[in-house]
């Protein structure tokens, strides 16, 4: 992929990792055997087994019949997980973050079709063009006019985006349900030698899973219990564990070639599958809801790409997972192809093909490899949660960072207990890996539906492909997906109901929190008071300014927000410094921390009133209060001596002159004066400097400093501002609640009730929790929206 066409995040993400050497390169190849491929690993335990479900395939499966799903699973490992994913899609990267919700990002930033507050897309537009050097040479695509000019679309890409990502939620849910409960499933055929179940027992058909069943939901209740303790703790086992196990299914699936049937490679042949389906008819179509578990996985791999290299991923699979994987697929094929007389599916599982003298240290690192597997997918989605949290798109929830040096692993306690409960729930109401792979199937294919469509976007949209590529791409694999996916929605009654109702339930929560949070904000717009309002208050009412930093946070970028006013107006005083600080989320994975803080003034000097907006990434963590509340205080500091020297030199910039004529800020921090509004939609990304912010709609004074020296002015408002923080801080927080205006339809009164419902039983912003509540004023207030 040409990195211009890619796009400016996708040029940063290259330069981070292209002075890695081969041998860095290869570590974290290595490592990422342990995160990144457990899922996919552990497959072979289920996949044959979960294919020859049905009666009818099962009955009347013959060495055609296994040779065609062996060339299906081979095919299907080839084309999806290895073109689609390793080869394609790993190149789509945001920032270097992927996953569903990135691609949805990355495309809001190449097009104005974000729906998010604040979340503006202009400079990231200008920043592409310059970094693609072709601005005004090529004509605007069509497809990206059509999505800028009709809103219902852009709900749809919203929409589209939120139930991949749903289903990847439901993925977390199921997968540590299916890979650890057959992972146990071994234990019935390692125990009967050693006669721990009585054959003549009349109940013997449930015998198995008052073994498996217990054992599997205790290691489900450890692995979630232990979640609190973080990935880092115990990550030094996660890649031996996983290499372990690909060495161990290589292995057997090599033994079992070789004396077995070691013609089993004429399987890999698409003749078999053709024949495959032309013999078995619907009951083979119905089976490719089971094989298509061997690419379960795929979507994790790239949901990590932030935490290794495109490069370090794609060697771990090329060499290593890959041609272990097909060993142990065609290994199972030759071994069940001599062994026809099989009672039931469950004679088709892995561990019959696993010589008898090696089921029990095989079964020992199968586990093992499975709780490796269900950690990085449950870390995946507590990954999920906070993007969509960021976004505005879910409740605020806890995060806990449990490593200090890894920036991706996080806890979420509410959402750890929620998954535990509801996997326990799927493993115990269905007891068999037939119904819980079926249910794992449809929200897997899903998911990679979902990535496909946003795939061909990006193509057009951000690589600036051709249409015909774009459309190519989205036939081609979207034909097998699709294929796939009419198989696995067949299964609605054999489990495959419920990671659409997992999806459905998290989508209405998603839509009317997101609908909400819109709601709120064009209230606080509309009925924002300007600045001049603020200015000319002090003599009418008499306003008295007290000692300290009054910090007034708001969701408006420009404005007084109407929280303030009401405050004001019944409380005529605030502080001698006050500040308006806006904290926003930008659809970007990461805001660098030069450019993390915007700084402007409020009117004249004298009084001292300041604009402060706080760009995070979705992928950013928010400090403590102490350690902001020190970078706050130095940022407006830093802006006061750099605007008396500006002053002092006499530099002024009118910014409705070119963008490109302005010159780089020293400090790193975008310095400036304002008379009302402040753009936080300015490109954040670190390689884009001053430059490249683009022209703002007022007038502003762009400073740059040009020497060390302050004058008495300066000198005297920058000792207001330390003395002030010296008598202390204050918080001013708006506690508005939502109400639905009269008139309104019932399900939009539904929908208000339902949103005040989530946010009185969800967490305060992260800001918010940090703040000491003794330093905390709320202001209550009823938005009619």
């Amino acid at each position: 992929m040409d990195l211009e066409a890619a796009g400016g995040a996708a040029a940063a993400h290259g330069k981070r990792w292209r002075g890695e050497s081969w041998r860095a390169t290869l570590l974290l190849a290595y490592q990422s055997l342990g995160v990144v491929y457990g899922d996919v690993a552990t497959s072979p335990l289920y996949v044959y087994k979960s294919a020859f479900a049905g009666d009818d395939i099962q009955h009347s499966a013959g060495n055609e019949e296994i040779y065609g799903v062996l060339s299906f699973v081979f095919w299907t490992l080839t084309l999806i997980t290895l073109v689609k994913y390793v080869l394609i899609v790993l190149r789509a990267d945001d920032g270097g973050e992927g996953g569903t919700f990135a691609l949805y990002s990355l495309i809001c930033r190449h097009v104005r079709a974000g729906l998010l507050p604040g979340g503006g897309t202009r400079d990231e537009l200008m920043e592409e063009d310059k970094v693609t050097g072709r601005r005004g040479e090529r004509p605007v695509s069509r497809v990206r006019a059509v999505l800028e000019k009709y809103r219902v679309l852009q709900r749809l890409l919203l929409l589209f985006a939120l139930l991949g990502t749903c289903m990847v939620i439901g993925d977390g849910v199921l997968t540590p349900a299916v890979s650890v409960f057959s992972a146990v499933s071994g234990l019935e055929l390692s125990m009967e030698k050693e006669q721990h179940k009585c054959r003549l027992n009349p109940f013997f058909e449930c015998v198995p899973y008052d073994i498996e069943l217990p054992v599997a939901c205790a290691i489900l209740i450890c692995l979630f219990a232990l979640q609190h303790y973080g990935t880092h703790k115990v990550g030094f086992l996660f890649a031996p564990i996983v290499c372990i196990w690909l060495l161990c299914i290589s292995a057997i699936g090599l033994y079992n070639i070789i004396h077995w049937d070691h013609h089993v490679y004429r399987a890999l042949s698409p003749y078999y599958m053709y024949q495959f389906l032309k013999k078995t008819q619907t009951g083979g179509w119905m089976s490719l809801g089971g094989i298509l578990l061997c690419v379960t996985g795929s979507e994790a791999m790239y949901a990590d790409l932030g935490h290794f290299s495109q490069s370090s991923i794609q060697i771990a699979f090329i060499s290593v997972v890959y041609p272990a994987l097909v060993l142990a697929y065609m290994g199972q094929a030759a071994f069940i192809s001599q062994h026809h007389n099989f009672e039931s599916s469950y004679h088709i599982g892995f561990y019959v093909s696993v010589p008898e003298s090696l089921r029990w240290p095989v079964l020992v690192i199968a586990i093992l490899a499975a709780v490796v597997g269900s950690q990085a997918i449950i870390t995946g989605t507590f990954s999920i949660i906070k993007q969509c949290s960021s976004l505005s798109c879910f409740p605020g929830v806890k995060l806990v960072h449990t490593s200090s040096t890894v920036h991706g692993q996080i806890y979420i306690p509410e959402i750890n207990w929620m998954l535990m409960v509801l996997c326990l729930a799927v493993t115990i109401g269905f007891r068999d890996t037939k119904h819980l792979a079926n249910a794992q199937g449809l929200a897997v294919i899903t998911v990679m539906l979902v990535t496909t469509c946003l795939m061909s976007l990006v193509i057009v949209l951000c690589w600036n492909k051709s249409i015909f590529l774009a459309i190519g791409f989205l036939l081609f694999f979207g034909t097998i997906e699709v294929l796939y996916f009419s198989a696995s929605l067949v299964k609605f009654h054999e489990g495959a109901w419920v990671p659409i109702t997992l999806s459905f339930i998290f989508m209405v929560v998603m839509c009317v929190w997101h609908y909400g949070t819109i709601k709120k904000y064009e209230f606080d717009v509309q009925n924002k008071v300007s600045v001049n309002w603020l200015l000319n208050l002090g003599p009418s009412l008499g306003i008295v300014r007290v000692r300290g930093i009054g910090l007034i946070h708001t969701e408006l970028m420009s404005g007084i927000p109407a929280i303030f006013s009401h405050f004001v107006t019944n409380l005529p005083a605030f502080h001698q410094v006050l500040v308006f600080l806006c904290v926003k989320s930008v659809p970007v994975p990461h805001v660098q921390p030069e450019d993390r803080f915007l700084v402007g003034r409020i009117g004249p000097k004298e009084y001292r009133l300041y604009r402060v907006i706080v760009r995070y990434g979705y992928r950013d963590v928010q400090k403590d209060d102490l350690e902001f509340e020190k970078e706050l205080v130095s940022n407006i500091a830093e802006f006061i001596r750099s605007s008396g020297e500006c002053d002092k030199n006499g530099f002024v910039e009118d910014t409705d002159r070119p963008s490109d004529k302005l010159s780089p800020v020293s400090t790193g921090i975008p310095l400036w004066e304002e008379d009302g509004d402040l753009d936080a939609s300015a490109s954040p990304h670190k390689d884009i400097d001053a430059q490249n912010i683009a022209p703002k709609r007022k007038k502003a004074r762009f400073m740059i400093p040009k020497s060390a020296q302050v004058d008495s002015e300066v000198r005297r408002e920058l000792q207001e501002l330390m003395d002030a923080r010296e008598a202390g801080m204050s918080f001013i927080l708006g506690h508005s609640y939502m109400k639905a205006k009269s008139g309104s339809s019932f399900i939009k009164r539904i929908v208000i009730n339902f949103y005040e419902f989530l946010r009185k039983n969800s967490r305060s912003p992260s800001y918010a929790a940090n703040i000491p509540h003794a330093s905390t004023l709320e202001v209550g207030m009823v938005y009619q929206v």
